[in-house]
């Protein structure tokens, strides 16, 4: 074969690998276009949450060597009858950016003993991820407030770490709040509102998960429900004793002043 020969079926091979890669290319490209407009983002609709709390950790934490000789029978007659995770239903309903939590009716067992503020539910929470301003109908024991202020700022830290909840694809992100309470979440961006259970909000997605580990509490997304709602239907709460974030946490302060240990318990959980 001459040299001239040989360049010139280079040449073709060369060419013919070309038009093969371009092909592929506009294959693979023709494919991922056909998914993203298929893909189907969820921006309106309700979720149904199932707080789960462990009750034994919780406790067997507040034995002392002060109340153990009382606190110890209750908590080991508590656990021959009682089932270790308490569970409580919630839903939030979204759409056009605002949100609407509200925690169902406690169905089971009342054991107002153990009872204490990080077990219940006392949250109702209307919040504007546009305005980032929530309104949080808050029962504190006899009391009801009506705490009005800008969002919780929520330093997260997102990993690479994922996991399927409710049928969404979710990545995890940490976060320390309150000094002290570390806080893991797992949060999908196809339903495209930046909202979540309680006051956990900030991520580029609707936060499926919540777990407080060292509170040995977590919130889990059980079924998603896409479908519209009308802007009425997230509409804020508007019942309580007017306040906003500096003043309720005034208001705790003052009335736990005289309660040790125990009122940090309640302390936090309030400001959950």
């Amino acid at each position: 074969m001459t040299l001239v020969k040989w360049a010139v079926r280079r040449q073709k091979n060369n060419i013919m690998k070309s038009k093969h890669l371009l092909i592929l290319c506009l294959t693979l490209l023709v494919g991922k276009l056909s998914v993203a407009q298929n893909a189907h983002f969820t921006t309106s609709g309700v979720i149904e949450y199932e707080k789960s709390v462990n009750m034994y950790a919780i406790i067997k934490k507040r034995i002392t060597k002060d109340n153990e000789s009382f606190l110890q029978p209750a908590y080991e007659s508590f656990r021959k009858s009682q089932p270790q995770f308490k569970k409580q239903s919630s839903t939030l309903t979204f759409t056009d950016n605002q949100t609407l939590y509200v925690p169902k009716p406690d169905e089971g067992p009342n054991n107002s003993f153990f009872n204490t503020a990080i077990v219940a539910q006392n949250n109702t929470i209307g919040t504007d991820l546009n305005k980032r301003t929530s309104s949080v109908q808050k029962k504190v024991y006899e009391e009801t407030f009506l705490v009005k202020d800008s969002l919780r700022k929520i330093n997260w830290k997102i990993t690479d770490e994922t996991r399927e909840i409710a049928g969404f694809n979710c990545r995890r992100a940490n976060a320390l709040i309150m000094d002290s309470v570390y806080v893991v979440a797992f949060y999908t961006d196809e339903i495209a509102v930046p909202g979540g259970p309680e006051s956990f909000t900030g991520l580029p997605g609707m936060i499926l998960q919540v777990a407080l580990p060292h509170e040995n509490i977590m919130w889990l997304a059980t079924k998603v429900t896409d479908m519209t709602i009308p802007i009425n239907k997230v509409a804020p709460p508007t019942k309580g004793k007017p306040v906003d974030n500096k003043k309720m946490r005034a208001t705790l302060e003052e009335a736990m002043k005289d309660w040790g240990q125990y009122a940090q318990d309640e302390y936090k959980a309030y400001q959950l």
